[in-house]
C-alpha cells in the first residue's frame, strides 16, 4: 500500500524466506502448509467410537459451553474456560460423561484448545467466544498460501536474513539495527514481528517502550500449535476430513487432518497444540514422527511407514516463539487497543493487533497490515503538510485481481 503511494519501502525479514508464520513447504514435491489452514474418532485401543456417541457428546459439549456464558454473567472476576466447565458440570450432573463418552468430551475440549493454540486452563472465559467469524465457511488452500505471499511481495524491496535487534525512535526518524550491526534509517517503521518476540524482549527499543505498551504485550497470551506432516506411498485411511484419538485427558487427545481429501496427495497432518505442542518440540524429528505413527497404528494396524515427514517447531523458532495470540485469563479489555496504538513514528501490525477479534488468523494479519500502513501514510503526509489534501491510496487490489488461480477446497 505504501509502495503504491510512491513511498520508498524496505521490508526487513529475519528468515531466509517470505511468509513468516505462513510457510508452504514443497519437500514432498507438492505444497503442504505448515503454518496458518465430518470426522471419525478412535479410542486408545484402536476401536472406532460409535458415531452416535460422537454426535451426542458433541451436542452435550455445545450445551456445556452455552452454560459457561451464564457462569460468566454470574462472576465479575475472570476465570479460565476450563474452570467454568467444571462449575457447569458441578451444577448440572446430567451433563457429566463417563467412560468412553468422557474421553470423547475431552477430545472436544482438545479441539477447542487447538483453535486457540493454548490449554483450556489458560484461556479467558470473558473473551474466548468473542471472535467474529467471516462468512463463507472454512476452506483449505490446495496450493498453499505461497501464491498469495508472492503476489503481495511483488515489487517490494525485501531484505531476507535481516533479524532486527534494536529500534531507535527519534522525533523525525527511526533507526532500525539488524543482527550484523547494519542500520537502516527511515521516516517511520511498521513493526509486524510476532507477539512472542515482543514478549521475549528480543528487540531493544530506544527510548524504552512506555509501561502501558509493555503491559499490553504481557497481558496477552501467545499460543503454540505444531504440525507433523506424514507422506505415504498409498492411502490406507477413510475419506474423512479429520481422524481423531480420544483419551482420558484433553492433553492426550489428538487428531489428523486428511490432506488427501482436499489435494489428492497421500498425506496426513497430526495437529498438536498448547503444552503438548511444546513437549513435542523436545523430541527429535524422528522421535516425534515415531510417536505419531504409534497413534496412527492404533487406529489402522495396517498403516505403512511414511515415505517422508515434516515436523514444525513454532514454539522454539527464534523468529516467532509461538504461533498466534489468544486472551489470557484476566486480560484487560483494552489490551489489543494498547498493543496496536502507534508510538511516534512506530506503527504496529500483525495478527495480534487486528480489529474485530480476528486475532490468530491470516485475514486478521492482512487487515492489520493494511490498517498500520494507512496510519503510517496519514502520519507521514500530515508531517509533510499535506493534511488538507490527504488522500489515501486504496489497499493493494492485486490480491483480489491476481492472475494466478486460487484453488480452495471445502473438504
Amino acid at each position: 500500500m505504501l509502495h503504491d503511494a510512491s513511498f520508498k519501502v524496505i521490508l526487513l525479514e529475519s528468515r531466509d524466506r517470505l511468509g513468516g508464520r505462513i510457510h508452504t513447504d514443497y519437500s514432498f514435491g507438492y505444497p503442504v502448509d505448515l503454518g496458518a489452514s465430518c470426522y471419525t474418532l478412535f479410542d486408545k485401543e484402536g476401536r472406532q467410537v460409535p458415531q452416535q456417541m460422537v454426535i451426542e457428546v458433541g451436542d452435550t459439549f455445545k450445551r456445556i459451553l452455552e452454560e459457561t456464558e451464564k457462569v460468566r454473567d454470574e462472576h465479575t472476576d475472570d476465570m479460565s474456560v476450563l474452570q467454568a466447565i467444571w462449575i457447569v458440570l458441578d451444577k448440572h450432573p446430567e451433563l457429566r460423561q463417563e467412560g468412553l463418552a468422557y474421553e470423547v468430551l475431552q477430545w472436544y475440549i482438545r479441539r477447542m484448545e487447538a483453535w486457540f493454540a493454548a490449554d483450556a486452563d489458560m484461556i479467558s472465559l470473558k473473551s474466548w467466544d468473542q471472535e467474529q467469524v467471516l462468512s463463507g465457511g472454512h476452506g483449505l488452500m490446495v496450493q498453499g498460501y505461497d501464491p498469495i505471499i508472492k503476489a503481495l511481495a511483488k515489487d517490494i524491496d525485501i531484505q531476507l536474513n535481516h533479524r532486527v535487534t534494536k529500534i531507535s525512535n527519534g522525533p523525525n526518524k527511526v533507526m532500525v539495527t539488524v543482527e550484523d550491526g547494519t542500520g537502516f534509517i527511515a521516516d517511520a517503521a511498521i513493526i509486524t514481528v510476532p507477539l512472542g518476540i515482543l514478549k521475549a524482549n528480543l528487540i531493544h527499543f530506544e527510548p524504552k517502550l512506555p509501561q502501558w505498551k509493555v503491559d499490553a504485550i504481557s497481558d496477552l497470551g501467545f499460543g503454540c500449535e505444531n504440525k507433523i506432516a506424514l507422506q505415504f506411498d498409498k492411502v490406507f485411511w477413510p475419506d474423512l476430513e479429520l481422524l481423531g484419538i480420544v483419551a482420558p485427558t484433553s492433553y492426550a487427545c489428538g487428531y489428523f487432518l486428511n490432506l488427501h481429501k482436499a489435494t489428492g496427495h497421500p498425506v496426513l497432518v497430526y495437529m498438536a497444540a498448547g503444552r503438548f505442542a511444546y513437549d513435542l518440540e523436545k523430541l527429535s524429528d524422528e522421535s516425534a514422527a515415531k510417536f505419531v505413527m504409534l497413534q496412527l497404528k492404533k487406529m489402522f494396524p495396517n498403516a505403512t511407514e511414511p515415505v517422508q515427514y515434516l515436523v514444525t517447531r513454532w514454539g522454539t523458532d527464534p523468529n516467532s516463539l509461538g504461533c498466534y495470540s489468544y486472551d489470557l485469563v484476566g486480560k484487560p479489555e483494552d489490551s489489543y487497543e494498547r498493543l496496536r496504538a502507534p508510538l511516534g513514528n512506530l506503527f504496529f501490525g500483525g495478527e495480534a493487533v487486528s480489529m474485530e477479534d480476528h486475532q490468530g488468523s491470516v485475514h486478521g494479519a492482512y487487515s492489520a497490515g493494511i490498517m498500520a500502513a494507512e496510519s503510517c501514510q496519514r502520519h507521514l503526509l500530515e508531517r509533510l503538510g499535506y493534511f488538507d489534501n490527504l488522500h489515501l491510496v486504496p489497499s493493494r487490489g492485486a490480491i483480489h485481481d491476481a492472475t494466478f488461480p486460487l484453488q480452495i477446497s471445502r473438504m
